[in-house]
Parts: C-alpha cells; sequence; structure tokens
C-alpha cells in the first residue's frame, strides 16, 4: 500500500504548484515569513514571499525572491523523506545525510 502512495504526490504537488503560480494577491505580511527585502538590485528592494500549502497527501513550501522561485520543498505526509524541486527543471533531490 505505501509503494502506490508515492505515484499520487506528484500529481498533488502539481496541482499544489499551479495554485501557487494562479495567486495574483499579495500575500498577507502576518503570515508565514512574510515581507522583506532579501537583496537590491539598482537601488530597488526585492520582496520575499515564503508561500506554504499543505493538503492530506504533503506539504509544499516556495521560497520566492523578486517574484522568481528560488526553491520549493515537498514534505509528504508519513514516513517519506522530503525532497527538493529545482524550480527550472522540475528535478528532484533528496538529502541523504544531514549532519
Amino acid at each position: 500500500m505505501p509503494a502506490m502512495r508515492a505515484p499520487l504526490i506528484l500529481p498533488l504537488f502539481l496541482a499544489g504548484l499551479s495554485l501557487c503560480q494562479a495567486q495574483t494577491t499579495a500575500p498577507n505580511p502576518s503570515s508565514a515569513g512574510g515581507t522583506r527585502p532579501e537583496a537590491q538590485s539598482a537601488g530597488v528592494e526585492k520582496r520575499t514571499e515564503r508561500i506554504q500549502i499543505e493538503d492530506a497527501g504533503s506539504r509544499i513550501e516556495e521560497l520566492r525572491v523578486g517574484g522568481e522561485t528560488r526553491s520549493i520543498t515537498v514534505q509528504p505526509k508519513g514516513d517519506m523523506p522530503s525532497y527538493q524541486v529545482q524550480p527550472g527543471s522540475g528535478q528532484r533531490s533528496w538529502k541523504i545525510a544531514i549532519f
């Protein structure tokens, strides 16, 4: 039964990403991370957004700086390890040993 859970996570993850990209309203500064200047480019501050989406199968955390996605972390429910998704390519990577 746990082997069948893994193929279901990818569609949930992709649905969560599409919801993240569909958001057009400004985030609430009092929510998860708020906004703050992260980097400066030609005197313009870039807004940092931390977006969390959680459903019955997983929790997805996305970091955006200046509207550009910098990192995506997926934490599946249960005993599966979390993994990173590369924003440009969609490749997944797991941390094997954490020191």
